[in-house]
């Protein structure tokens, strides 16, 4: 077993004109953990303890949008570009040094990826779980899956996000299904086919997902609890706006087509996570291979799914930690 090291305090750091909510615990290299959608801090409550423990400062954030994070109005206050430089000036603010290795999942793995490409002076080394980097991309993302699914017919949940108020309007009439229902339908616990693969475009999100009882153990009744809250308290607007900045992040992207990600990486996903079965028959780590030049692990766990870092806590610290000694 991980040793689970001291428990964070929380704290509020002044970052790009905003406010974030961190937990923190350690004292020793700045070690920060980006989460993704729809989490917060919280998802990295197995990790903060034992990379504190191991001699390092442990902070998870909250990303702007969430939990006790600001949370601007407008969508295009959650590009990249605002967001990498949210987590560049939490490096600033609690590093001595100025320089952190940084973690991320989901949404969090490209915030990380492209605050490594963007801001080097910042991130002496970064980890993804879920989402590998592949590079600058060559096309809008939204507009590929616009094609793969919508013009086909077919439902995609990110082509349902970018009607302002939708999706966000699902969610928040029933916090805690929703979140339930989301969580358990991209687990590794959920069966094949648990998220609909022909649903129709113009369909609602959580048609076809189900509500497990009981809910599978990674996800405790007081973790759950405590996710709920922070949605019920920040809604879904700010996590959402996210997704709705596509063409933005893309034209702010080709900036750096040139640049590769030369420091140490580390990638993490599920034998199971759909992300990773997105583009059947194309191997993710080949992918990778050529922008990240000092790829120093590639790993995939069996029968995990999304939620990488909750569902494998174990497997994910023993990879973190000797990873951080290594570097």
């Amino acid at each position: 077993m991980t040793a689970p090291g001291p428990a964070p305090r929380m704290i509020r750091i002044p970052t790009n004109g905003i406010h974030l909510q961190a937990a923190v615990a350690g004292t020793g290299p700045l070690v920060l953990m980006v989460h993704g959608f729809p989490e917060g801090w919280y998802s990295w409550r197995h990790q903060i303890g034992p990379i504190a423990a191991a001699g390092f400062t442990a902070c998870a954030i909250d990303v702007r949008g969430y939990g006790g994070s600001d949370k601007p109005p407008a969508v295009a206050d959650y590009t990249l570009e605002r967001i990498t430089a949210d987590v560049a000036g939490v490096v600033e603010a609690l590093s001595p040094d100025g320089t952190a290795v940084l973690v991320g999942h989901d949404w969090g793995a490209p915030i990380v990826w492209n605050t490594a490409l963007t801001r080097p002076d910042r991130v002496r080394a970064v980890a993804g779980l879920s989402v590998p980097w592949t590079g600058v991309p060559t096309v809008n993302f939204l507009d590929a899956v616009r094609a793969a699914f919508t013009a086909k017919g077919r439902f995609f949940y990110q082509v349902y996000f970018q009607d302002e108020g939708v999706a966000e309007a699902e969610l928040e009439a029933d916090v805690r299904g929703a979140l339930r229902r989301f969580y358990y339908a991209i687990s590794g616990d959920a069966p094949d086919g648990t998220w609909p693969k022909n649903k129709p475009h113009g369909a609602p999100l959580l048609e076809g997902l189900p509500d497990p009882d009981p809910f599978p153990a990674w996800l405790t009744k007081a973790d759950e609890d405590h996710f709920v809250a922070a949605f019920e308290a920040s809604g879904f607007r700010g996590p959402i706006n996210r997704y709705r900045n596509h063409a933005r992040d893309f034209a702010w992207q080709q900036q750096f087509r040139d640049r590769k990600i030369t420091q140490p990486a580390l990638f993490i996903g599920g034998e199971r996570d759909l992300v990773l079965k997105m583009l059947p028959g194309v191997d993710p780590f080949a992918l990778m291979a050529p922008h990240l030049p000092d790829l120093r692990g590639a790993h995939l766990l069996p029968g995990i799914g999304h939620w990488t870092q909750q569902e494998a806590p174990e497997a994910v610290n023993r990879l973190l930690l000797a990873w951080l000694r290594g570097l």
